[in-house]
């Protein structure tokens, strides 16, 4: 009798411990037959003062948008990391490709901690196989393993998704997802899921933009802009970057204005505060409705809110609402809004940082570049057979300057916020 009851009480709590071991998926019957484990969150920052990020992965990595999202967010909005990165990507690779090159092209720059992206061709544009599953899970655990035996830290990230209609393909990639899940929870590193957030927002722009929105990029594979976003946002977060990019309190009664570091007060007089800032907020323009706009990647998951917020907080006032002018352009709040804060790097797609982000992000752009030409083309070329040594030190003298291009446009900004009671 007791054995009865023990075996309907499991029976009973079966279904309940299976749901929490899931993501939430929305009441759509589009996600019917996915089946996306709960993905690990990050418990505190995985970044360390100084480290070199290596970020690794097929064509999608190699057309450095993410990339270059990544190491621009890093260099702009976390400054205080010290951060320096370089891309591996490499088109139409797969898991066991980068296996057999880590060491000629990756481990002898002693990267500190990497990321990873692999699936999308592991995953051979088919059904999903058990021998899929198996060679994915088998040389993505050595690839973590190797980097581990180096002293170097991983994120395990998932593969995206694809925009064509074929479910099979998605399900596929849900399912390397989910063994990426199992690798980083036993060799205990840290995952970025880039799938499921990338294919939820894939179906939410649908939903609200077009039925021709494609995250995943014309051709079904490589994303645009949008896309991009969504990958680089899952892999900040899954370093455990916190997101607090500035914050200015004013009192609008007291004439009283403080910062977080990072920030200097120059002065507050007429509502009017100017500062001094050495950490900027991510900028992104364009439209907010197409699949190669950044800005549109922003609509469809939380990155200002959870990455890039760049905070005014007014108290004091007597006014029902202000208007707030940063740069060119204004906004009103109510002054309950203002209160509790508004983030400006939400609401201000062009602001005083925009043309001095764009020269830190064209130089990063330039530096990743032509980190793709010296792995793939000088490390892989007959004269590096030759010459490894010598050919390593030409390459890195060339590459120096374009890291210091990056310093060197990385400024103050000195700018200002209006604030006036309508």
């Amino acid at each position: 009798m007791k054995t009865n009851l023990l075996a309907a009480l499991l029976l009973s709590i079966a279904p309940a411990a299976l749901a929490a071991a899931l993501e939430t998926k929305p009441n759509d019957p589009y996600y019917e037959k996915f089946q996306p484990r709960k993905a690990p969150q990050p418990p505190e920052l995985l970044l360390q003062k100084g480290d070199r990020l290596a970020i690794i992965g097929d064509s999608i990595t190699e057309q450095k948008m993410y990339s270059r999202i990544m190491e621009t967010y890093l260099t702009v909005c976390a400054p205080e990391l010290e951060v320096s990165v370089r891309q591996y990507g490499w088109g139409g690779e797969t898991a066991p490709g980068f296996l057999s090159r880590m060491t000629n092209d990756c481990l002898r720059f002693k990267p500190t901690i990497a990321t990873t992206c692999y699936g999308m061709n592991d995953h051979g544009y088919g059904p999903y196989r058990p021998d899929i599953g198996d060679r994915y899970r088998k040389a993505s655990t050595a690839i973590v393993q190797s980097f581990k035996a180096n002293g170097v830290r991983v994120i395990q990230g998932s593969p995206g998704c694809v925009s064509k209609k074929a479910e099979a393909l998605n399900l596929n990639l849900c399912e390397l997802r989910n063994i990426g899940i199992e690798i980083a929870e036993s060799e205990m590193v840290g995952f970025a899921d880039v799938f499921w957030p990338m294919f939820t927002a894939g179906h939410d722009a649908h939903l609200k933009y077009s039925p021709t929105y494609a995250i995943a990029g014309g051709d079904g594979v490589h994303p645009g802009g949008a896309g991009h976003l969504v990958m680089a946002y899952a892999f900040l977060k899954a370093l455990g970057l916190h997101g607090e990019i500035g914050r200015v309190d004013v009192n609008l009664d007291t004439g009283a204005a403080t910062s977080i570091p990072g920030h200097q007060i120059v002065s507050f007089k007429g509502g009017v505060v100017e500062i001094k800032s050495a950490r900027y907020p991510f900028c992104a323009e364009g439209p907010a409705n197409t699949d190669g706009s950044l800005r549109s990647g922003m609509t469809l998951v939380p990155f200002n809110s959870t990455l890039n917020r760049f905070l005014l907080v007014a108290s004091g006032g007597k006014a029902a609402s202000y208007k707030v002018t940063w740069g060119a352009e204004t906004k009103t709040y109510s002054a309950a809004q203002l209160s509790k804060g508004v983030n400006l790097a939400d609401d201000f797609a062009v602001n005083p940082f925009s043309e001095a982000f764009k020269k830190v992000d064209a130089a990063v752009a330039a530096k990743q570049g032509y980190e793709t030409h010296q792995i793939k083309n000088v490390f892989h070329g007959a004269e590096f057979k030759f010459e490894p040594e010598t050919m390593l030190s030409l390459t890195e003298r060339i590459r120096a300057p374009l890291v210091t291009a990056i310093k060197t446009a990385f400024v103050p900004v000195t700018h200002t916020i209006k604030i006036v009671a309508e």
